[in-house]
């Protein structure tokens, strides 16, 4: 494969990008720069159409010596780890909240730098209408110390930063039909308006759920909003969260494997019946959880599965 140098890449990338009739082809396509004048560098954004509130991932393939890349994306660190040999991935992830457009990735390997661009598409979210009992929308003041309480428990979570536990793709916690998707606007009792920033999964009450892939548990608590929630820690700011179940199988400190048991399928918290409400963060956002385990990863041959479905 024929070497580009940065000059010429940068030159070249920018001209297709003023072109719009070239700019879907050129998101598609390697990035291809020189680390060294032997060595040929390829990196890739996949999936080539993200919409708000997916995950990605970034992967370089063809890396030789020991220069670590380093990447920021949205004023955070983008973190790397192995996926064979001369193989890196990062997960990233866009906020449900982001405006579609064109982001810029820089990206640093060794003395070398480029640039990638990621195009964020608008997203196509739901509106649904909920009944509960006023309890449940309107917190007495006890409450709502203990929801500001817990909301700063959760938030210290995000901000954790530990070693690599995931170990190929991610999938879902249970094999049946999505109830609410991502992103829904949920308006509660026609006054209340929030915004569903994970999944629901359809249940039958004390149904097992399990792992969506390798972590730590970090969190095994009954929480105001998520009654019964169980917290797995995948590493590097990547976390799945599990709400609304009936009991635990699992406690703070285990280390799980990809479709273990964590608990069951309940009803605790605010729900309005048996079900599952999965949620993902990445890098401390809201991801969709159907992006993420539509990302095949840990392999060479990276892909992704445009349904992000079974």
């Amino acid at each position: 494969m024929k070497t580009i140098r940065m000059g010429a890449f940068k030159k070249g990338l920018e001209k297709a990008l003023s072109d719009p009739l070239l700019f879907a082809l050129s998101a598609m396509l390697l990035a291809i720069f020189s680390v060294s004048p032997a060595d040929a560098v390829q990196l890739k954004i996949l999936p080539s159409k993200v919409h708000q509130g997916d995950a990605f991932m970034i992967s370089i393939r063809g890396l030789k010596g020991t220069a670590a890349p380093s990447a920021v994306f949205n004023g955070k660190p983008v973190l790397f780890s192995s996926c064979g040999k001369r193989c890196l991935v990062a997960i990233g992830a866009i906020d449900l909240e982001t405006e579609p457009g064109v982001y810029r990735i820089p990206l640093k390997i060794g003395k070398h730098k480029t640039t990638l661009r990621l195009r964020v598409l608008k997203g196509k979210f739901e509106t649904i209408h909920l009944t509960l009992p006023d309890e449940k929308v309107s917190p007495s003041p006890e409450d709502l110390e203990r929801i500001t309480r817990e909301a700063e428990l959760l938030n210290s979570l995000w901000e954790v930063e530990s070693e690599r536990l995931w170990k190929g793709r991610f999938v879902f916690p249970l094999h049946n039909p999505l109830s609410t998707p991502f992103g829904t606007k949920r308006i509660i009792n026609e006054e209340t308006v929030s915004i569903h920033r994970g999944l629901d999964m359809k249940g039958l009450d004390g149904e097992e759920i399990r792992a969506s892939n390798r972590g730590r548990v970090v969190l095994t608590e009954e929480l105001f909003f998520g009654g019964n929630t169980v917290i797995l820690d995948h590493g590097q700011r990547i976390f799945t969260v599990y709400m609304h179940m009936s009991g635990f199988t699992v406690s703070p400190g285990d280390l799980v494997s990809r479709n273990d048991v964590i608990g069951y399928v309940g009803s605790s918290g605010r729900s309005s019946g048996p079900h599952l409400h999965f949620g993902v963060k990445v890098l401390g956002v809201n991801a969709n959880p159907v992006s993420i385990t539509g990302l095949k990863l840990g392999t060479r041959r990276a892909v992704y599965h445009e349904s992000g479905r079974y």
